[in-house]
């Protein structure tokens, strides 16, 4: 009997194990781009190592002076995903997670941080390269948070024909008026290594700041070809960020261009996003879907 017991208890461990993901943090590549290695954190789902399936993969990005471990050690994406996985309410995915520092996911104004052409150019085929992926845009994502989410529209709005959906979380959406209004102190700080140093008044709203701007996007952008992705979006109401997304709302709608829009109570918080990401994931799930 007691050994009987043993095999029971053995046998529920390696089940409850088997439903596990496996998290891989600050793992890195080599980039030409930024001539530098990346970091980067990738969750694996449970059956990966036990299989030959090709799995659909989410990108999720992370925030301002945050890194490829903010959603796992904060947001705990991988155990919202294990908990979504064993209840059959998402299918198994790859998640990545990649260190993006301050660069807001975006090629600077002066050419020496190429961030956006890596991510496009070098990152996405290295994953699709070294992991079992469907590397294809009806089983790619991107979702983010703050900047994040910033650069998940970014990439989604220049990029539709490489993701099937976009899921953004307090997205750093800014109108024109809020960068006009931002203090020189602040915009120095924040997008200077962007955008250019010392810029004043209208200098702000240069040529390639309107090729970044998640509004102005939208509004010059074929609405066909935004249509391609399938869009998410949550912010909540106590956020500093809420006006943006409320035009963001507003010009997507103005563009009849199709999207889910949440305002739920709360701040710009990780447990905001933690209880954000279960529906997010949802989302991201059934776009995979055939």
């Amino acid at each position: 009997m007691k050994h009987l017991f043993l095999s029971l208890l053995l046998l529920l461990s390696i089940t409850g194990y088997s439903q596990q993901g496996t998290l891989q943090e600050s793992l890195k590549v080599k980039s030409k781009l930024l001539g530098k290695p990346v970091e980067y954190s990738i969750y694996l789902p449970a059956d990966y190592s036990q299989s030959n399936r090709r799995y659909p993969v989410l990108y999720l990005l992370h925030g301002y002076t945050d890194d490829e471990t903010g959603w796992t050690q904060f947001g705990e994406a991988h155990l919202i995903a294990d908990r979504l996985v064993k209840a059959g309410q998402i299918p198994p995915m790859i998640i990545v997670m990649p260190d993006a520092g301050v660069s807001w996911y975006v090629n600077s104004q002066d050419g020496k941080t190429r961030y956006e052409d890596f991510f496009i150019q070098e990152f996405i085929p290295f994953i699709d390269k070294e992991y079992r992926t469907r590397a294809s845009k009806e089983f790619r994502a991107v979702a983010g948070l703050s900047m994040g989410g910033y650069g998940s529209m970014i990439y989604a709005l220049k990029h539709p024909d490489m993701f099937a959906a976009a899921a953004p979380l307090s997205a750093a959406v800014r109108t024109d008026a809020e960068v006009l209004a931002t203090p020189e102190k602040d915009y120095a700080g924040i997008f200077g290594n962007i955008y250019g140093n010392d810029l004043k008044g209208q200098e702000r709203l240069s040529a390639h700041w309107y090729q970044n701007s998640v509004l102005k996007l939208i509004e010059t952008q074929p609405a066909d070809k935004l249509r391609q992705v399938k869009y998410y979006i949550d912010c909540g109401d106590d956020d500093f960020l809420i006006k943006g997304n409320m035009a963001l709302h507003a010009v997507m709608l103005d563009q009849k261009i199709p999207h889910e829009f949440r305002v739920r109570d709360g701040g710009h918080t990780w447990t905001y996003w933690r209880t954000a990401l279960p529906a997010v994931l949802k989302f991201v799930g059934k776009s995979f879907h055939r």
